[in-house]
C-alpha cells in the first residue's frame, strides 16, 4: 500500500465481560460503523473507509474470538454480537452513528438497532443475511449446516504469502476479490505459525462458531420497527439470491431502498470496493 495513504489506529475497547478491537479512522465529522462478513476482519472494508473518512469518523470492529464459542454447542448467536456493538456503542459515545454491514455484519447491525437503544442515522446492509423464517426455528448441527460444515474444514494454514495468494485466488470465492483488499487479507487476517508459514487468525472452528449463531435470532419481525433510511444492497451474481428475498426485506424497512451492484456476488466489498464506497457516500450524503 502507498505509504502516504492514511492508516487506521488500531484500538481495544473494554466493553464489562470482555474486549472488542477495531479499527478507528478519526474524523470531525459524523460518526460511521463498518461491520464485516463471517469470518472476515475490518481490514477488508480499508479501501472504502480510508476514502470515507475524510468525511466521517470511523469504527470498525472485530468480531471472530472476543467470545469463546464452540460450533457443536450452537456457536455465538448474532443477538450476543448485537448486544456487544450495543456496549461498544455505548463505551466509544456513539449517538447517531452512521451505520453499513457487510454478510453477517448487516445482520448484526440490525438486529442491534432493532433490540436496542441505537437508533443510527441512515443505514447500509450489503447481502445481510435474512434467512427464510423456518430456517430460525430449526436445531441443526455443524454437520447440517451448509456453511458451517465447510468452514471448519477450510484450509487454514499455507507455506508463504505468495503461496497463501496462489491458493485464494484459485478459490471461486476469491476469484474476483480486488488485489489491495486480498493483499489486506493476507497481511492482517493471518499471522505466522509453529512451521514459519501463515495460518488464518480467524480459525475454522471460530468461523464455524459465527456460522451455527447466525440461526439463533430472526430478525425479520425487527425490520418494520426500524425507522431510519435503510439501504440494502445486493451482488447481481450472488449465489444467495436463491433462497434470501433481498428486495422483499428493502420493502419492509418504513424507508427502504434497494440497489443490486452487476457482476457483484455475494462478497461486494471486496470485489468492487470503488462501486460500495460510491453508493455508500451517495446515500448518506441524502
Amino acid at each position: 500500500m502507498n505509504e502516504n495513504r492514511k492508516t487506521p489506529v488500531e484500538k481495544t475497547c473494554n466493553i464489562g465481560d470482555t474486549e472488542i478491537k477495531y479499527l478507528h479512522y478519526p474524523c470531525d465529522g459524523p460518526d460511521l460503523l463498518l461491520l464485516h462478513a463471517t469470518g472476515f476482519l475490518p481490514w477488508v472494508w480499508h479501501p472504502v473507509a480510508e476514502k470515507l473518512s475524510e468525511k466521517f469518523n470511523i469504527i470498525a470492529p472485530y468480531f471472530c474470538d472476543h467470545r469463546d464459542s464452540e460450533p457443536e454447542d450452537g456457536g455465538i448467536s448474532w443477538s450476543i454480537l448485537a448486544g456487544d456493538l450495543y456496549r461498544l456503542c455505548s463505551e466509544l459515545g456513539l449517538k447517531k452513528p452512521f451505520v453499513a454491514g457487510h454478510s453477517m455484519g448487516g445482520t448484526v447491525i440490525t438486529l442491534c438497532a432493532g433490540s436496542h437503544t441505537v437508533t443510527p442515522s441512515a443505514m447500509v446492509l450489503i447481502e445481510p443475511i435474512f434467512l427464510p423464517r423456518q430456517s430460525y426455528s430449526m436445531k441443526i448441527t455443524v454437520e447440517q449446516h451448509p456453511l458451517a460444515s465447510k468452514s471448519i474444514k477450510r484450509l487454514s494454514s499455507w507455506s508463504s504469502p505468495a503461496d497463501a495468494e496462489s491458493y485464494l485466488r484459485s478459490r471461486k470465492l476469491f476469484a474476483k476479490w480486488d488485489s489491495e483488499v486480498l493483499d489486506l487479507y493476507i497481511r492482517y487476517g493471518m499471522k505466522a505459525n509453529h512451521e514459519g508459514g501463515l495460518c488464518l487468525k480467524c480459525s475454522p472452528r471460530k468461523e464455524a462458531s459465527l456460522f451455527m449463531g447466525g440461526n439463533a435470532k430472526d430478525p425479520w419481525p425487527l425490520l418494520p420497527e426500524i425507522k431510519c433510511p435503510v439501504l440494502v444492497i445486493e451482488g447481481g451474481e450472488s449465489e444467495n439470491r436463491a433462497y434470501i428475498d433481498l428486495k422483499y426485506a428493502a420493502s419492509l424497512f418504513p424507508q427502504g431502498s434497494y440497489i443490486e451492484v452487476p457482476g457483484a456476488g455475494h462478497l461486494v466489498p471486496m470485489e468492487q470496493p470503488d462501486a460500495v464506497y460510491g453508493i455508500i457516500l451517495d446515500f448518506f450524503g441524502k
